[in-house]
């Protein structure tokens, strides 16, 4: 079987995602048993992969699924615990006190203590942290999770104290007899990185506000999130400037997380005193509640009430969120690490195959959650029924979230464990890699980015996508006569934008705040982000790897130019657009 056919029927089990989750805005409970379906036949009949094996994989993404839940139900009740202490009401009159502008507390929340979490933790995390609170601030919950994917583009690659970095790229290089120090030679793809990541992530912040507006304001209009554009760049240098400046002299291990933190302690400070703030006429927010289209709000319902003013001091609201930061940067030390991987519950052969399954219970975000949610309940002076009150209902909602993951994570298992097959042909994501690759010819560093991305929203980690492509790109780069180190870090980047579409990812976020069967909306609102990241790095990867032999006036700079000229015009020309939009208000 041809190359170019091989790789069209590997591709099957996204195109189901794309046109019934994606196009036809189906459920994912509904569209990924059909997916699952397709990927199980291919495997099967095509790939000729023995049954036990693919059934193994199933039963290895039930466990993966189960380990999710467990994140999702620690995180649903910390947000349920703050609700009925009453911690959520204080925290929401904090950022009032920032600003009541909806803008620029998503900027806060999403991107800056979004990347601090995602360095501390990664895996998700961000979104299981960062929506809750926002929907406890009064966003709705679906802009809560766009948002929230949103931002799992630049931080990613440095998430999890590097881990993307040292244990994706590490080990997928390091069958490669040309790298002599593994770790020497993913120290400096991380500072490549953080360069691509920066030149990306500038507009990053642009993006969340404008996309905020237009799918969630009265107005329906991009203008009202560009009017921002000073702050939303002013708050992306403050975080990627140290980012970058910490890959180059660090390594990869804590970029995200200082970026986040000391872009929070200049960003919050400089709000406080109305830098590049919003006037006081000019102040954005959402319509009154009962305005909100019935697809943005999910299950998780968060009172409002007065009757918890000044229940709980501000200190005392916050120390929740600083916990969880402080244990989750401490679980990821080596020592206390290990410690915590100690205890697992591990299934060493799954039907006699090669696949096995394990879960460090202790160190999941998940037990983190649950602990500190316990240790809220003696901070925070709470009533035995208003606890159990919270452990109800998360275990409502934690089980609404099952009937999705439990067929998108088996899935994605089956799709990545398809290699081995008696029809001899390497795994579907792979195939299909080699397929584009073929297709693209020396062209192909554009298409890199989308490589690591495809491997993101299948596998739902930008750690996997880069075991599984690292290897494969550094050898594209040598056959097409590139730098491999360049292709490796377009691979990295790729990878960390597909967690903006990522199917898995999406389902845990939205399940967080009960937004169970509408991920599908979700997805469709990230797709242009995730497009922007990856054709412009990608671009310019191109641009970096042939400007020596084809001038700087090549197709990568062309199209990185075109971007950004479409993106300087429409900042320049946005207060005519806004003119319109307060002549069309006066007259209606």
């Amino acid at each position: 079987m041809g190359t170019g056919t091989l790789a069209i029927l590997a591709l099957l089990p996204v195109i189901v995602v794309a046109v019934f989750l994606v196009g036809l805005k189906w459920p994912a409970s509904k569209a990924m048993p059909l997916s699952y379906v397709v990927a199980v036949l291919l495997a099967l009949f095509v790939w000729d992969v023995a049954f036990p094996k693919v059934a193994a994989a199933s039963v290895h993404g039930l466990i993966v699924a189960i380990t999710l839940l467990f994140i999702i139900f620690g995180a649903i009740l910390l947000l349920n615990t703050l609700q009925e202490s009453g911690g959520l009401h204080t925290i929401r009159r904090g950022f009032t006190d920032i600003t009541p502008d909806r803008r620029i507390q998503v900027i806060i929340i999403a991107w800056l203590f979004g990347s601090f979490i995602e360095g501390s933790a990664g895996f998700g995390t961000p979104a299981a942290v960062a929506v809750p609170l926002l929907v406890g601030l009064g966003f709705p919950a679906m802009a809560a999770v766009v948002s929230g994917m949103v931002i799992q583009s630049t931080p990613v690659s440095f998430g999890a104290v590097g881990t993307p970095m040292i244990v994706g790229v590490g080990t997928g290089v390091e069958p490669l007899t040309q790298i002599t120090d593994v770790s020497d030679f993913v120290f400096g793809v991380a500072g490549k990185v953080a360069l691509l990541h920066s030149i990306a992530g500038l507009l990053i912040p642009l993006f969340l506000v404008a996309i905020l507006t237009r799918f969630f304001g009265k107005n329906k209009s991009f203008s009202e999130g560009l009017k921002v554009w000073k702050f939303t760049i002013f708050a992306s240098l403050a975080m990627t400037i140290p980012y970058l400046i910490v890959a180059n002299l660090l390594g990869p291990e804590f970029p995200s997380m200082i970026g986040g933190l000391i872009g929070l302690a200049i960003v919050i400070p400089a709000a406080k005193k109305g830098f590049l703030m919003p006037k006081e006429d000019e102040i954005w927010d959402f319509e009154a509640k009962d305005r909100w289209d019935p697809t943005w709000t999910g299950r998780v319902e968060l009172k409002q009430s007065d009757i918890y003013a000044g229940k709980i001091s501000m200190w005392r609201a916050w120390a929740p969120y600083v916990l969880i930061a402080v244990l989750l940067l401490i679980s990821r030390l080596t020592v206390v690490g290990d410690w915590l991987k100690s205890v697992k519950i591990t299934i060493p052969t799954i039907f006699g195959s090669d696949i096995s399954s394990s879960w460090e219970i202790l160190f999941s975000p998940g037990f983190i959650f649950i602990v500190v949610s316990v240790m809220t309940y003696y901070m925070h002076g709470m009533k035995g029924q208003e606890f159990a009150r919270a452990w109800r209902d998360s275990g409502k909602t934690m089980i609404a979230a099952g009937s999705a993951l439990i067929f998108t994570v088996p899935m994605v298992q089956v799709f990545l464990n398809s290699g081995g097959g008696a029809a001899g042909f390497d795994k579907m994501p792979l195939v299909l890699a080699e397929g584009v690759a073929d297709l693209a010819g020396s062209v192909y560093p554009i298409f890199a980015t989308f490589i690591g991305g495809l491997g993101a929203f299948v596998a739902g980690s930008n750690t996997v996508s880069n075991m599984m492509f690292s290897l494969f790109q550094f050898g594209v780069g040598e056959n097409i006569g590139g730098d491999p180190a360049w292709m490796v870090a377009l691979q990295a980047v790729g990878g960390a934008a597909g967690n903006m579409i990522c199917v898995h990812n999406v389902v845990a976020a939205s399940a967080v705040v009960g937004l169970v069967g509408k991920e599908g909306h979700v997805i469709r609102k990230t797709l242009v982000p995730f497009f922007y990241y990856a054709l412009l790095l990608g671009s310019i990867g191109y641009s970096i790897m042939w400007t020596a032999d084809k001038g700087i006036l090549n197709i990568g700079s062309i199209i990185a130019v075109i971007i950004w000229a479409i993106v300087i015009y429409v900042i320049a020309t946005n207060n005519k657009r806004l003119d319109a939009i307060e002549r069309n208000r006066n007259i209606a």
